[in-house]
């Protein structure tokens, strides 16, 4: 699977600014839309469907856009449209309260309340980006009146929850075209499980959620935490148990879902960092001892003998085999 990307530049310069408009209408329902350069509007959009999340990016010139009461009265999708605002800044205008969003922060917005933004570009005329997850208003378990506290606010992503939620939807993008259905469908209740946590992190609400989604949201922290720290030769079990303030049996007990132990998946992420530099031309002349002690393998020979029972060959080996170097850079 992967994303479905539309752009404007594949269409007829006179066409461009009505197909987006009608594009933007039929997935958050109808929308108006005005430009001050609607003539040749470049824009462009990729699609990915999660299940039960849907999550799309956006680029696009300074424009308006405006649900009102009309709008909403002819067809409302009830969604729940969580922005993270890339490049560019955005006013946004709901439920009487005004924000000025700039890169970083995340908004959200309803389907079913009238709503207005001003997305301007960046310096230089470059263009607004966003990524939008869409979520059914009816699915969030949360209070609809809390969560309605939220409109139209500015919600960062710097630190805490927000990092983690905002290094989630960008992993999901770039990653997008590797996913298999299945990958798809985990991917979405992961998502939708993250992007919960978030609204109850900023409405004080996570004793409300459910226990998988706060185990949900601890896991993506440690796994984080994991890939973050591999070069420490010390990070083990308990060390990541300290820092995340649980005991090692909750985190043993987190990952017993999973097909690998938690030194098991600290060994194989490791393992992974070193195969691809032992084939990266920029670390060439690096000794295969530096390249495993780079990733928190202080042990030559235990290196050497956990790499060949991971891929049948030695790092050396590894390291001078064309076709595998280019399987690695792919």
């Amino acid at each position: 699977m992967g994303f479905t990307v539309y752009d404007t530049a594949d269409l007829p310069p006179e066409h461009r600014f009505e197909w987006w408009r009608e594009t933007v209408s039929q997935g958050a329902g109808p929308t108006s839309i005005t430009s001050d350069h609607p003539a040749g509007f470049n824009g462009s959009m990729g699609v990915l469907s999660l299940g039960i999340a849907q999550i799309a990016t956006m680029s696009f010139p300074t424009m308006r856009s405006e649900r009102t009461p009309r709008l909403i009265r002819r067809s409302d999708p009830e969604t729940y449209e969580l922005t993270l605002v890339l490049d560019g800044s955005m006013g946004v205008s709901q439920a009487r309260r005004e924000a000025l969003l700039v890169p970083g922060h995340f908004n959200l917005w309803s389907s079913s309340r009238p709503y207005s933004s001003l997305g301007t570009g960046g310096p230089g005329a470059e263009p607004s980006r966003a990524v939008v997850l869409h979520l059914p208003r009816a699915l969030v378990p949360l209070p609809e009146a809390k969560v309605d506290r939220l409109l139209a606010r500015a919600l960062p992503s710097a630190t805490g929850v927000g990092a983690v939620f905002a290094r989630h939807l960008g992993s999901v993008v770039e990653e997008a075209a590797t996913f298999t259905e299945g990958d798809g469908q985990r991917l979405g209740v992961l998502t939708w499980d993250l992007a919960t946590a978030f609204l109850a992190h900023h409405l004080d609400a996570s004793d409300r959620l459910p226990p998988h989604t706060r185990h949900q949201l601890l896991l993506t922290r440690l796994d984080l935490f994991i890939d973050a720290n591999l070069a420490d030769p010390y990070l083990s079990p308990p060390v990541i148990a300290a820092r995340h303030h649980i005991s090692v049996r909750l985190l043993h007990r987190l990952f017993a879902g999973r097909r690998e132990t938690v030194a098991e998946s600290i060994r194989r992420r490791r393992l992974e960092r070193c195969s691809a530099d032992l084939v990266n031309p920029v670390f060439s002349a690096l000794p295969v001892h530096a390249v495993a002690r780079r990733w928190g393998f202080t042990d030559a020979a235990g290196f050497s003998r956990a790499f060949r029972t991971a891929y049948g060959v030695t790092p050396r080996e590894h390291r001078l085999a064309p076709e595998t170097a280019r399987a690695c850079l792919a």
